[in-house]
């Protein structure tokens, strides 16, 4: 007899991950042949959590498609407590004035005991993840790609130094190799993490908006970065629509939410 959890991994590496596949199989009752159980989970060694662990993190369950099974590196305890977690993000091709701010602002929310949460991109995430670790600070990956599979690889010094240093998650698991639909599902789970977004830099079409969505389905707060004048800038459109203006860490720690 089968417990939950053994039934949910064997579905989410069966399925590489792919939650549509692991939730029909367990709605539909599939049965386990034995055999194929020994064959899909006897070499699988790494780090994982379920819906039904206590250290599944109530943030997920909150939101729409919760991640059945999260596999993990590093260190777990930082999702106990995320009152103080903030996901920073933006485009994969900032300006200097980007790095600048995305760089300043988050040494001083990570010096503040701020957890930092992005998604391990290059450009804005992959700035928002090295200064928290140079800060010596909190700082938490969620990967589109399988939890061995560090992408882009230009980040792969970023990613092993995340494994030793801070968290990273991944609904996928082994080395599955990231596809265009895995990031909009890896930005749910950014934007579930954090109690709000900082955005530094952003086009009006791009993932970001998807993270900001997300947030704001969640009630997260939205702070952003004013960028230059431009008919593009989705930093300038959000901050027309409601998000929070801000140029210091003073501006996100005086609005920060039931601080």
């Amino acid at each position: 007899m089968f417990k939950a959890r053994d039934v949910l991994l064997y579905f989410a590496l069966k399925y590489e991950g792919q939650y549509e596949a692991i939730i029909s199989s367990i709605r539909n009752k599939v049965q386990i042949d034995e055999q194929d159980y020994r064959f899909v989970t006897t070499n699988y060694k790494g780090d994982f959590i379920t819906i039904v662990d206590n250290e599944y993190p109530l943030e997920f369950k909150k939101i729409y498609r919760p991640p059945l099974v999260v596999f993990y590196k590093g260190n777990l305890k930082l999702l106990i407590n995320l009152s103080k977690a903030i996901a920073v993000i933006g485009t994969r091709n900032p300006s200097e004035y980007g790095i600048k701010m995305a760089t300043n602002l988050t040494h001083d929310l990570a010096s503040d005991e701020f957890i930092i949460v992005s998604g391990m991109a290059k450009g804005i995430d992959a700035v928002a993840h090295q200064t928290a670790l140079n800060a010596n600070g909190k700082t938490i990956a969620v990967l589109g790609s399988g939890i061995n599979y560090p992408y882009p690889k230009q980040n792969e010094s970023l990613y092993q130094n995340l494994c030793q240093h801070g968290l990273v998650l991944s609904e996928y698991p082994g080395s599955t190799k990231p596809t265009k639909d895995n990031f909009p599902e890896r930005n749910r789970l950014v934007a579930a993490l954090g109690r709000a977004v900082l955005v530094v830099e952003a086009k009006k079409r791009s993932g970001t908006f998807i993270t900001v969505g997300a947030s704001l389905a969640g009630g997260g707060d939205i702070f952003c970065v004013p960028g230059l004048a431009s008919e593009d800038s989705g930093t300038n459109q959000l901050i027309k629509d409601g998000a929070y203006l801000v140029e210091s860490f003073e501006d996100i720690k005086n609005l920060w939410p039931n601080k």
